[in-house]
């Protein structure tokens, strides 16, 4: 005897909204290589993530409900899952501004490689520094704290109840500015050293007008650039935990408040 598998339109739909708050995450999380890999991959990491959730599905009622209805919550939920992508996304413009800051002044604007996030060809300190943040991401727990978020949404706010306001938009515009105020002490060090050589180089210059120290100049500021990078490497785990705080309490105010 053949067994009959039902599916209700109500499960169906609620499958769609939670899919559609998971997937906006996607949009702008700095996973390392997600833009790059294939689109059925991201699909079926989305897919898998809803489907875990299913426990918490909420119970949509499919009995007069419009697809106009149908298309705004969809609409409501992704935007929601693209706040908080956008939120989580600031850990990695810190890191990302303060390579920003001193790829001219060191040198290293010169060489280009394939940002991993974006496939985009990018500074070599660029692409450092959105490894290095991807690679924070995942073990400093974030992940994890995210997805727990996104759980208790599910039950706090069940899709089909969302209603953005005007104050996540500013909850989001003023975490984005503290962002990338940290990214400039991050490397406030490297630039204050780099304004120190470049001074001193140019005193030998005024001292001693036959030097030729243009040719000097990159070396030496290239090389003490990655010798004070490489000290600063240890501060990156510290920085980027004090970072997520605010962006974990702006998560969660997004999704459960």
């Amino acid at each position: 005897m053949g067994t009959e598998l039902k599916l209700e339109i109500g499960t169906l739909y609620s499958f769609l909204l939670v899919l559609a708050r998971v997937s906006g995450v996607f949009v702008f999380v700095p996973l390392p290589g997600i833009k790059a890999g294939p689109d059925a991959i991201r699909a079926a990491l989305a897919v898998s993530i809803t489907l875990a959730l299913l426990p918490l599905w909420p119970a949509i009622p499919s009995a007069n409900l419009s697809l106009g209805t149908l298309v705004g919550w969809l609409l409501a939920e992704a935007g929601l899952g693209m706040g908080v992508g956008i939120a989580v996304a600031f850990l990695a413009e810190v890191f990302q501004m303060g390579a920003q800051i001193i790829s001219l002044q060191a040198g290293y604007s010169f060489a280009s490689t394939i940002d991993p996030t974006s496939g985009a060809d990018s500074s070599v300190m660029l692409a450092i520094a959105q490894t290095a943040a991807g690679l924070l991401f995942f073990a400093t727990g974030l992940d994890r704290e995210v997805l727990l978020a996104f759980a208790q949404s599910l039950s706090v706010h069940p899709p089909g109840q969302v209603v953005l306001r005007t104050s996540m938009l500013n909850q989001v515009i003023q975490t984005g500015s503290a962002m990338f105020s940290t990214g400039l002490r991050l490397v406030l060090p490297l630039v204050a050293m780099l304004l120190i050589v470049d001074l001193s180089l140019a005193l030998l210059a005024r001292l001693n007008s036959q030097l030729q120290l243009i040719t000097l100049a990159f070396p030496v500021k290239m090389m003490l650039s990655l010798a004070l990078l490489a000290w600063l490497l240890l501060v990156f785990p510290k920085v980027f935990t004090q970072a997520s705080g605010p962006i974990l309490r702006l998560v969660r105010q997004l999704l459960l408040t």
